[in-house]
């Protein structure tokens, strides 16, 4: 694989398909099967081994695929994405016509004018669910309505004033809006599937986050299936719920299986790029310059280490994520589960994260599910990996003196 460097090359075709077929699962939290089993597991039976297993679970729509189920013997290693997207839903229906929506993790200001997707569960039916298409997330209704303070951009909008506009006109609008079922708690998501980008090995739409993580642990597992498998190491490739409210999702997942390495997989931040943060002193991470691999709170430094010597020998371009208490990633699900693991988190810079023109390059996906592959396979050729693990961290005291010109 190192020697042609499918990395540094254009994203093929059918590759890009499925990871837009992936992104574009309409999977809000709590709804997340849709990605899981609906976009995910066809993709997964075209290569899995019969012998891989695929594990549900009760309370969340999460699953895992199993390279060795039943092997608890095994050194394992849980590759997790997460597969459920920020969210609006409806509070209110007003007598107008306006149905009243929250923001979620979204700044209300980017949400004006786009089209949304009302799932709306049948009230006479539940657990029937119902697409509404065709209505846009507003606030103002037009310039001519909005503060002089709107006007000239020293005022924002608030997250009170979105709703969903269904162009609905007539007598009784809120009778008209009730009668097709829609109720408060229904769930809206932003439409608008990945393309390509206009620069070179870009991409952009809603939902990179983390569709993106998914479609990598997808393809990861297909480079290792690919590759024959393993021999010595328990792949865990997991897709996990509710990480957009807490990352509860992968928390049970890892409470429940009890990996010995987990690798969050996630979108991390385009800092060169972002507008307005030169004075915090961001690391420089960069769109186009490969994966990023996360040092800092609770990353273990044998796991990465393995990484980055994964990345150095096959020459897959990396940039070191600096992280403080908290990796704010699917990377903390053992702490969180109070499972011992070791733990790390990878990921690639994006920009525009939570908006509806999320944007990535294609190069620094392709570097991460390689370096992950790569890294996979040669864990499969250590000895008593467990062993290692344990009595390897490294000794701080026994650091060698380092001097000036050295």
């Amino acid at each position: 694989m190192s020697e042609n460097k499918p990395w540094a090359q254009p994203m093929p075709d059918a590759q890009f398909d499925r990871m837009r077929d992936i992104i574009s699962a309409p999977s809000p939290v709590g709804l997340e099967s849709a990605m899981t089993l609906g976009a995910i597991k066809p993709q997964m039976d075209a290569f899995a081994p019969e012998s891989w297993a695929m594990h549900q679970f009760k309370g969340n729509a999460g699953v895992v695929w199993d390279s060795h189920p039943g092997r608890d013997d095994m050194f394992s290693v849980m590759l997790i994405g997460h597969a459920d997207k920020i969210r609006l839903q409806v509070r209110q229906i007003g007598n107008d016509g306006k149905i009243w929506v929250n923001s979620d993790s979204f700044l209300p200001c980017t949400l004006l004018g786009h089209e949304v997707i009302l799932f709306s569960e049948n009230p006479d039916s539940p657990g029937d669910y119902r697409a509404l298409k065709g209505g846009t997330i507003e606030a103002l209704g037009a310039i001519h309505f909005s503060d002089p303070a709107q006007r000239t951009g020293a005022k924002g909008i608030k997250p009170e004033q979105l709703y969903l506009d269904l162009q609905i006109h007539g007598e009784e609008k809120k009778k008209q809006i009730e009668a097709l079922g829609v109720r408060p708690g229904d769930t809206l998501i932003l439409n608008r599937p990945i393309k390509r980008g206009f620069s070179p090995d870009t991409f952009y739409g809603a939902y990179l986050d983390n569709g993106l993580g998914c479609f990598v642990t997808v393809e990861v597992a297909r480079l290792i299936a690919e590759a024959g498998g393993t021999k010595n190491v328990r792949c865990l490739y997991a897709m996990a719920a509710y990480e957009e409210i807490g990352r509860f999702g992968s928390r049970v997942i890892v409470g429940e299986m009890k990996p010995d390495a987990i690798i969050g997989i996630d979108v991390n931040h385009d800092y060169v790029a972002a507008p307005n943060i030169a004075s915090r002193k961001m690391q420089p991470l960069e769109m186009g310059k490969g994966f990023t691999l996360g040092e800092g709170a609770i990353t273990s430094t044998q796991l990465n280490a393995r990484i980055e010597r994964a990345s150095i020998k096959h020459d897959i371009p990396m940039q070191r994520d600096v992280l403080g208490r908290d990796t704010g990633t699917d990377g903390m699900a053992g702490v969180l589960a109070s499972v011992d693991c070791a733990a790390t988190t990878i990921g690639f810079p994006t920009r525009n994260m939570h908006t509806i023109s999320e944007s990535g390059h294609t190069g620094d996906v392709l570097a991460s599910i390689y370096v992950l592959s790569e890294t996979i396979l040669a864990m499969d050729s250590e000895q008593d990996l467990a062993t290692s693990f344990k009595e390897n961290h490294p000794r701080l005291d026994l650091a060698s003196p380092l001097k000036h010109g050295e």
